[in-house]
């Protein structure tokens, strides 16, 4: 039987990084930057707030810079021969992030069959940001469970990879998954725990959790 691999981005294939930094550092914007991260994790603003204000703060972004961004990232090893052996049983992957869409679909270049992310406007952007295109951690569940039944797989045959509290949603929904390089919000929730550089581990893992 088939099975659905869900992937997380910043943290997680990205590995010490998010595509907002990465994107931040091409743009010279890092203390603006890290001004919104740290309003973020006092509760001051939610994702959508964090998502209008970097619409606001990078109104001259282009396909360029993103690029160049996306190729300075510090990716994880061995995703694309993960992609291809989960291709090539028949099984289905897909990265559910809560970051921008013009950062994440780059990782369609890499072998993933579906990426779902933060809906932005065209860049550079002359249309205003729909909150309502924005994810939230749940709606990691919802994307999860839509993909689940369209496949027609039992939550057994589904298996997260995560790093942080954002994840812990679909952690605890899914039967199994596989923290990767997380922090202590998966501790007591991931079926399996790795720590490195090489996704191949990681997917040996879930394989295994599979199997069993």
């Amino acid at each position: 039987m088939a099975v659905l691999h869900l992937f997380d981005m910043d943290g997680t294939l990205l590995t010490g990084s998010t595509a907002n930094l990465e994107v931040a550092r091409q743009l010279g914007t890092l203390p603006e930057l890290r001004a919104l991260e740290d309003a973020f994790a006092a509760g001051t603003i939610d994702t959508r707030g964090f998502s209008a204000e970097i619409h606001r703060l990078w109104g001259h972004l282009t396909p360029a810079a993103v690029a160049a961004a996306y190729a300075a990232g510090t990716w994880l090893n061995g995703i694309e021969q993960v992609c291809a052996d989960i291709r090539a049983r028949g099984e289905h992957s897909a990265v559910i992030t809560m970051s921008p869409d013009f950062f994440a679909r780059h990782l369609l270049e890499l072998g993933f069959d579906e990426v779902f992310a933060s809906r932005f406007p065209p860049l550079p952007f002359r249309a205003p940001l729909d909150p309502e295109g924005v994810l939230t951690p749940a709606d990691k569940v919802v994307i999860a469970e839509r993909l689940r039944r369209r496949h027609g797989l039992p939550p057994e045959r589904c298996v997260a990879y995560g790093d942080s509290m954002s994840d812990a949603p679909l952690f605890k929904h899914v039967t199994h998954s596989v923290a990767v390089n997380a922090d202590h919000h998966l501790a007591g929730i991931a079926s399996a725990d790795y720590r490195g550089d090489d996704l191949t581990r990681a997917y040996e893992l879930a394989r295994t959790l599979l199997d069993t």
